[in-house]
């Protein structure tokens, strides 16, 4: 299937007209309504598959069976979200948002990309091969409604689960560019804080009292002076854990856009003359803090006050290998240490999600490596990522690696007005799924 059919594209047509927008509780009915075309989709296949309400939110849970010998075939996780972002502002849309159109060579329409059109297209493979008799392993359908706000149903719910799988995969994240896909191998973890500085009563006036009364926002910014990163490298204490590339993968990103252009087309400069030579080993294998929010007193005033109290948001991303509790641990020990002796320092954790990592060399990841390579003729690069995936440590947590991967590319406008994906790239997705399928024929 170099090039989806008009059956394929009217078939994903209904599940994207379905404006299944998690953020929005007016569509609380449309998620639900998306989570119940993927069971009958799946039942459509000759599998079997529920809607769950966990808590309120809505799940679909179903398995394919192996077409041969199902008891001893090893068994794949299909993860995929059936929720999308807002397709605000409507305007900058040159085609409605929930009608599926294609235009040169692109097809439009919002999920496409996240994750709507790539779970259709790993769906259907497995489908397709199980009206074929031909497929080679057990497939658990796994999806969720919530992936777009950060919830974490999916992540409880296999939490609990007794049946586990052999391998899991998610088609959920975009190549690199056109004709050159990767597999994730990791993912960042999060800490994030809301933090209060207290210094009095009340606010004061800065000819009385200043250089006596403690300044609040001075405060702050002399308490974060003990986490700020040098050199790209955070302090020790918030190192801790970290588990470093293989050369492998090192030389897998020396393939990749050089940091100087990641950084200026989206508008940024270097945080120190080497941040760009460093681009990715810090934002995807190194620790990171930042200041999220900011605020205290009056910046737009001309008022000479002493702020009484200060406040941030504040955040680390955690590297592979790290502990959310010992990093959490070691950044309020820093703070607290740090502060002026008569500040009150609050701290609040807003959220906390453990770094997520698959060794570069399991076997899962190789049996990964040569679909791709069948199916795009060039070697898939291994990248890490950024963000933070909750599933991908928790499946971790259960012996599940993941596969990671998608088939989007970098302009497929994700989260933004006219999102698309190539047509040609449905199929090559349908493609690689199917030959994932026969090759994790062989992972156990």
């Amino acid at each position: 299937m170099s090039v989806p059919d008009s059956a394929f594209l009217a078939e994903l047509g209904e599940f994207l007209r379905i404006p299944s927008i998690s953020a929005e509780a007016g569509h609380a009915e449309d998620v639900r309504r998306a989570a119940e075309w993927v069971c009958e989709l799946t039942r459509r296949f000759g599998g079997t598959c529920e809607l769950v309400d966990w808590h309120g939110r809505p799940l679909a849970i179903g398995e394919l069976r192996a077409s041969v010998d199902s008891d001893r075939a090893p068994t794949v996780l299909v993860y995929g979200h059936f929720d999308v972002q807002p397709p605000a502002p409507l305007d900058l849309w040159h085609s409605p948002p929930f009608e599926a159109t294609v235009r040169d060579g692109w097809l439009y329409a919002r999920g496409i990309a996240d994750d709507k059109g790539q779970l259709y297209a790993v769906l259907r493979a497995a489908g397709d091969l199980a009206a074929r008799g031909e497929l080679p392993v057990n497939v658990r359908v796994a999806c969720d409604g919530e992936e777009e706000i950060g919830g974490h149903s999916i992540v409880d719910f296999l939490a609990e689960d007794e049946r586990g799988a052999d391998v899991a995969v998610i088609f959920d994240t975009p190549m690199v560019g056109r004709g050159a896909p990767s597999i994730t191998v990791g993912t960042r973890g999060l800490v994030y804080w809301h933090l209060r500085v207290t210094g009095a009563s009340r606010d004061l006036h800065s000819g009385l009292y200043g250089g006596a009364a403690l300044n609040a926002a001075n405060a702050l910014v002399q308490a974060l002076s003990a986490v700020l990163p040098h050199d790209g490298r955070l302090p020790e204490p918030l190192r801790a854990g970290i588990a470093s590339p293989t050369q492998e993968e090192i030389d897998s990103w020396s393939a990749l856009p050089p940091g100087a252009e990641e950084l200026s087309t989206q508008g940024a400069r270097g945080s120190d003359p080497r941040a760009a030579e460093e681009f990715y080993l810090r934002t995807w294998s190194e620790p990171s803090f930042d200041i999220n929010g900011i605020g205290s007193g009056e910046p737009n005033v001309v008022k000479t006050a002493i702020p009484a109290v200060a406040e941030a948001n504040v955040s680390i991303r955690l590297a592979p290998g790290q502990d959310p509790e010992v990093v959490a641990d070691a950044f309020e020990r820093l703070v607290r240490e740090t502060a002026p002796e008569n500040a009150d320092v609050e701290f609040e954790r807003l959220s906390s999600a453990r770094p997520g990592l698959v060794p570069p060399d399991h076997p899962a990841v190789g049996l990964a490596v040569g679909a791709f390579e069948a199916v795009f003729g060039v070697r898939p690069l291994l990248v890490r990522s950024g963000g933070t995936l909750p599933i991908v440590p928790a499946l971790a947590a259960r012996g599940i690696p993941t596969v990671l991967t998608g088939i989007a590319v970098p302009d497929s406008n994700i989260h933004a007005p006219n999102e698309r994906l190539p047509v040609e790239y449905l199929g090559k997705g349908f493609e690689v799924a199917s030959a994932l399928y026969r090759a994790l024929a062989n992972v156990r």
